[in-house]
This record gives structure tokens, sequence and C-alpha cells, in this order.
């Protein structure tokens, strides 16, 4: 992802499960589900790119919060591999490094563990046999952090080319680990100093984000094929180390039994990355900050191992004005001296350098490159950025790859630079979803799907298998907080989120169904976040806008004017009755209280929440997003509005479910077999059914899941299985259009969507993927 929407999980997901309600006797029966992508492409960052060296067009790539992938052929979509990581696993879906055996084609290795907070389990080595179909898994005594400072540097995970049974792995905090038996276990490297990557006071204080990137991580681990014999380890393998002002690079040449640092480099800035080339030359890329946050200085230097004489081939020199690092330096397998060096932090977009004689002179070619987003058209709205990793193709030297804080662009004519010609650069994210869905909308006509994303303005997918046209604009958004609707006049559509490139309007709204958007003449009093909840009145006349920890407003002029709401604490949460204009609700579910608008949200009564098996008590805060009640982004502990009913009530509880039936004296009723939430919505209701379809993600009769219920929660089906899980969902919502679609919101898998499979579908299982 490109900004700070990722959170540091404070304790582990799905490890707390409350004890269940009277639970059905049998558990929920299966109902198979086809699930597809909602097209948004890329949008998260892809950090790391690996080529299979000896099977054309295979490759890899790892995101820092999303999973990793596998494309097959040079033209086709990436596929997901993570899919079927659980809740309880959802730290493993930040990959922090990736290698493949250069001799086996179907090995690949993952060293996943996204964060490295004290209550976040410790990392994991993930290996397959079978190019990541299936997995064995190994657990490590010590944190990865896939989505923390740094994570574009690498690879820290090795195969020695000579010895396939041989693997190196560079920790944050924890040092140099080897496997001998092919990931199966690992050993602390003791002979690989200390001294050389315990953090120091030189490195200067950590950076406010971002966890474990102010410390003296491990960076890279490169071995030299030409330094060992088939079946024999390698005997020279170089390690960085992100340290300034001591040595960085290290070296062994008794495979690994001793290590020695290499004089004379850059002590100035941290290594990032390093490539070495056919001819024994290692090219490094360096940086005043581990990234992927704002750089101050940056070079790239070129060390002869065999005379060790060091020679700067900085490309550019950063400027005062202009300050940025460089990120990553790739090398042509075939050629040597062909080699392709990126900036980093570079405040208007950041450039790819080219050299054809080693770096003793280099070419930009963003200056003359034609780009093609038309497979992502969003990200023609957002400046390059992040460029961690390029890789050229060893099958194609006209085939390169650069990775973006959004996924990543491809070549196919790279050496027309060296003719002088321009090159051509397309999106090469088709398949990665890697955006973090915060809220889900799917109007009662019109299009199927409104989505507000992190770190970007949302999407109005008016098809969902093909990407959106772009941001709805405007207001243009970093984040985008909320979205949703009118019932009975779909085409009005308010969205909330933070404004983009100085903007000060916070919120945007659509009277056609999303084809167009506006901005209010005016916001509520204040200097208001882009966060908390719109709610829209059933005939889109009148919005409550709530934002985080603030006094909640209302308009009835589309934003001409705003009134402060009577009656409603700071932040509430509050939807729309979805058949009465004149009637909101609201709740605050730790000071038991239920509120009530009868005149269009301009004041609210307050009455006692009363659940028949107590008051619900606040939990301690974890970090962030986070406590021991979920996400606080996730649709747990939230009101609900079933459709079409006036003053029908859900309580989606962490720990249950609730319903209070219209005029049944403001009673809530507990729904049994329902013992924890995640996630909750409602669907067209089935065919001859009284009541909507419910859609939750969490624990029912003792599994969690995915589930469906079409009898208002008398019985429970579950639409999801053990391939389809992606870790965290924040979102979930049926499409009040078509029985039986829903709506999956994920934290890093993107928007998914399900279809139950035809009947004689139903015995068809997708790759397993199961570790």
């Amino acid at each position: 992802m490109t900004a700070l929407i990722k959170p540091l999980l404070g304790v582990v997901l799905g490890a707390q499960f409350a004890l269940a309600a009277a639970s059905p006797a049998a558990p929920p029966a299966a109902l198979p589900h086809t699930w597809k992508p909602v097209a948004i492409v890329g949008g998260g960052f892809v950090d790391g790119i690996a080529f299979h060296p000896g099977v054309p067009g295979l490759a890899y790539a790892r995101t820092d919060m999303g999973g990793a992938y596998r494309r097959d052929s040079a033209t086709g979509p990436w596929q997901p591999l993570l899919d079927h990581l659980p809740l309880a696993d959802v730290n493993l879906m930040g990959v922090e490094s990736l290698a493949v055996d250069p001799h086996d084609p179907d090995a690949l290795y993952l060293a996943c563990g996204t964060y490295t907070a004290p209550t976040v389990p410790n990392g994991a080595v993930l290996h397959s046999r079978d190019r990541g179909r299936s997995w064995q898994r190994t657990d490590l005594p010590f944190k990865l952090g896939g989505n923390e400072g740094g994570r574009g540097n690498g690879e820290r995970l090795a195969v020695d080319p000579n010895d396939g049974r041989v693997l190196y792995l560079g920790s944050r905090f924890a040092g140099l680990w080897r496997s001998t038996d092919r990931a199966a276990s690992w050993q602390r490297v003791g002979s690989f100093p200390d001294a050389a990557w315990r953090r120091d006071a030189s490195d200067g204080p950590p950076p406010s984000w971002g966890g474990s990137d102010g410390k003296a991580t491990i960076n890279f681990l490169l071995f030299d094929p030409r330094s060992g014999t088939r079946g024999q380890p390698s005997r020279t393998i170089y390690a960085g180390v992100s340290v300034i002002g001591r040595p960085s690079l290290w070296r062994s040449q008794d495979a690994g039994a001793t290590w020695l640092p290499l004089p004379g480099g850059p002590a100035a800035h941290r290594p990032m990355r390093a490539a070495l080339a056919s001819d024994g030359q290692l090219y490094i890329a360096y940086a005043s900050e581990p990234g992927p946050h704002r750089m101050k200085d940056g070079s790239v230097w070129r060390l002869d191992p065999h005379t060790a004489t060091w020679a700067d081939i900085t490309p550019a020199r950063p400027a005062a004005i202009d300050p940025f690092g460089y990120a990553t330096i790739a090398v042509d397998p075939g050629h040597p001296q062909r080699l392709l060096a990126s900036t980093a932090g570079r405040s208007r977009g950041d450039e790819l350098f080219r050299s054809t004689d080693g770096g003793a002179t280099w070419q930009p070619l963003f200056t003359t490159a034609r780009f093609d987003a038309s497979a992502a058209p969003y990200v023609a709205d957002t400046h390059l950025h992040w460029l961690y990793d390029v890789k050229i193709n060893p099958a194609d030297p006209d085939h390169a790859i650069f990775t973006t804080g959004y996924g990543g662009w491809e070549t196919r004519n790279l050496r027309a630079a060296d003719r002088g010609q321009p090159t051509t650069w397309r999106v090469m994210s088709r398949g990665i979803e890697e955006t973090v869905a915060l809220a889900l909308h799917s109007p009662t006509q019109g299009v199927p799907l409104v989505t507000a994303i992190g770190d970007y303005s949302g999407f109005v997918h008016t098809d969902l298998d093909r990407p959106a046209a772009g941001n709805p604009k405007p207001p243009f958004f970093g984040n985008t907080h909320d979205v949703t609707g009118a019932a009975l006049a779909p085409e009005v559509i308010v969205r909330i989120g933070h404004a983009r490139d100085g903007g000060k309007k916070n919120l945007g709204y659509s009277l056609d169904g999303g084809t167009t958007w506006r901005e209010p003449a005016s916001l509520p009093p204040g200097q208001l976040p882009g966060d908390g909840f719109i709610a829209v009145s059933a005939d889109g006349r009148a919005w409550v806008w709530s934002p985080r920890g603030r006094a909640p407003h209302v308009t009835h002029d589309r934003g001409d004017t705003w009134q402060a709401v009577q009656g409603l604490p700071a932040g509430t949460r509050v939807v729309a009755d979805p058949v009465n204009p004149a009637r909101f609700h609201a709740m605050a579910l730790f000071d038991g209280q239920l509120f009530a608008s009868t005149d269009a949200g301009l004041s609210f009564s307050a009455r006692p929440l009363t659940l028949p098996d107590g008051p619900v008590t606040r939990s301690a805060t974890g970090s962030h997003n986070h406590s021991s009640r979920g996400d606080d982004r996730g649709g747990q502990d939230r009101l609900y509005a079933a459709p079409g009913r006036e003053g029908e009530l859900w309580l989606a509880g962490f720990h249950g479910l609730y319903r209070q039936r219209a005029g049944d004296g403001q009673r809530f009723e507990r729904l049994p077999g329902v013992s924890e939430i995640h996630a909750f919505g409602f669907g067209r209701a089935a065919p001859g059914a009284a009541d909507p379809a419910l859609y939750l993600v969490g624990t029912v009769s003792g599994r969690y899941g995915l589930f469906r219920s079409t009898d208002a929660a008398a019985h429970w089906q579950r639409i999801n299985d053990d391939a389809h899980q992606w870790g965290l969902i924040l979102q979930i919502t049926g499409d009040p259009k078509v029985f039986g679609r829903v709506y999956v919101g994920t934290h890093g898998r993107g928007v998914l969507y399900g279809d139950p499979r035809p009947p004689s579908a139903a015995g068809i299982t997708d790759r397993p993927n199961r570790p």
C-alpha cells in the first residue's frame, strides 16, 4: 500500500473466540461459491519480483500485506498463492522476502510475517515443491516485518545456486540464519558478527512510523555461483546490512564459516539492494533511509571483488532542493554491462536510469517513455513512486519490470533506449489485487458496487471484471473512509475521505448513480477529518456525517448548509432507516444506549440499549486499529437497518448477533449459533423468502468462515472454503439486485465477489493451496 492505512495488529486476530451462544446441533452446511476479484488491478505495494532463470515466463511477486503471486507466462495474469491463509494466520500475509532455486523450477520459498510488534506471532518460511500450489510451513523463532520500513529492500532470503538444500535468511533483529534441508529447519549463523547488525547509536533515531525500520536489519544476501560446483555449497556469500557510519557489506569466502567486512565502500548511506553480474562485478544501490518513506540522499556503487576496488557510478546526484535516494540496481543476466537503477523518494516522481557500459554513463528513461495505463486507469492519477525492485527478464533482454506502491509497470522494448528511442511501459499488475476495503455499497439499482478504498479515491464498478475508468472525483481522495447511498433514491451516493493535493472538501456526492461527482458548497464548521461515517436518508435528502471523535452534523440541502446534530455523542455511527426518510438510528454499544431520530437527523433521543445477555464492556485497545474485539474498521460492534423494513434493527456484536423486530418493544433477541462477528451485511432475499439474506464473517457453530442465512439466522450455510480465506476480512455485503451475489472486502487482498456454484459444479474445488 502507498500510505499509512495499514495497521500494526496488536494481538493475534482469530485467536480470541467468544463463548458461543446456544448453538445448533449441526454445523453449517456448505454452499460452494465461485470467487472472483472485483477488478481494480494492483492497488498496493508490490515490493519484490523474481524471474525464474530456467523457465521463460515464470515469475513471482511479493507484496507487503497482500500475499504473493505467480505468473506462468510473460503476458499472463498473476495468480494469488496465499488465499488459503485463515484469520489466525493473517500475520503471514505480509511477505518479507521470496526466493527461487535456479535449478529447480518447482521450488519456491517465502519468508512471511507482517509485523514485529511484541504481541504479533513470529514469522514463518513457507516452502513449496509445486510452484506455490501447496505449501509446507516452518515456523521461525523471530518476527519478520513484511509491512514495516525497509520492506522494499532485499532479497533477505536466498537459495544457494550450487546446492539447493542451502538457504540463508537475513532477519531484522535476530541475525543471520541458515537452512541445510530446503527450509525444513533453520539455525542461527553464529559466525556472522553481532556487531555487524545490532543497532548502533550512529544508525540514528528510528523513523516515526514503520516498526523495525530504524533497526540495523540484514537487507540482502547474494551467492556467487562461480564460487562453487553443483552439489556443493557456494563458498562466496555477500550480506548487506542497513547501517550507516560503519561497514555495511560483509562477505564470506568459506561457505558461511567466517565473515569479514569489505572496506572502502560508502558509509554515509544504507545498502538497499544489490545485483551480482555474470562477470563477478557487484552493484549496490544506497539510500539515507530504509524506505519507502522520504529520502535525503543516496548513491549507486560498483565493487570489483577481485581487486577490492570501489567505484561511485551514481546516475544523478540528489540535491538539497530535490532530495532522493536509490532503491535498487538490476543487471541484465545475459549482458553484465547493461544496468537499470531506480531513484527513491523524488518529490516530482521517481526515475529509472539505463546504462550499457557498467555504469560509466547513464540515461534517464522516463523523460521520453510512453505509459499505457489502460489496464488500470486509476494509476494515471498517481505519480511514479516506490520503485523498490527492478528486474530484467533473463529470457528476454527487452522485457523489464519495476514495482510501485500501486503494483508495477513493464516494458517489452527496453533496448529501444539503447538506440535513442522511447521505451513503452504498461501496467503489469493484472491479477494482483492488494487494496484495503473500508466500505462497500451496492445500490438498490444501478451499478453493481461502489467501494471505499484505503489509499485511493474509491471506485465505481460498472463492470466487476474490468477496472473502473478511474478514480471518482471531485474531490480526489487519498483515502476513502465510507460510502453509502439512498435506499429509495439509489442515484444518490455520498462518500467521505481525505482530500488530496491540498483539497479541503472531504465529502463528495453523485446524483446519477456514480457517473459524475460533485463537491458540496460547504462543510461543517471546524477542520473536520475525512474519516468517520456517513449516512443518507432513504430519499437521499438528509446526510448525517459523524467524523471520528467529532460532533456529528447533518445537511438537508446537499451541503449548502450544515447543522450540529442534537443528542448524539461525538463520533457516533448513524444508519438510515431504509423505508422512512425521517428516521435514523444510532448506537453507543459500550455505553448501553440506543438513539433514534424522527426529524431527518436534526436531533436524536436516547433510550437504554438492553441486551438479553447483559451489557457489553469496552475492551482494552491494542494498537492503531485493533483491540480484542477485532479491527475497528471491520463490521463488528455495529448497528444495521434491515432493508425494506421500517424500524427493524440488527446488532452485529463482536461476540454475537442480535435482532430487534419493528414494533417489538425495543427489545433485542440474541440469535443462536453465532459466537463471533468480523463483518456483516444484507443481500437480496431468496426467491419466495420473507427475510433478506444475511451475510456474516465470523464463527458459527464453532467454525470460522463466511456464512449466509436466508431465514433470519435460523440456519446458516458456509459460502467459502479453506482455499478462499484471504486472511483478514473487514467488510461483507450482498447485492440487493442479485440474489446470492456477495461482496467481500479484505485487508490487502482487494475486493472479491462470489456467486453460488451451479449444482453440477458443486463438487469442483479450486486449487487447495493449504500448508
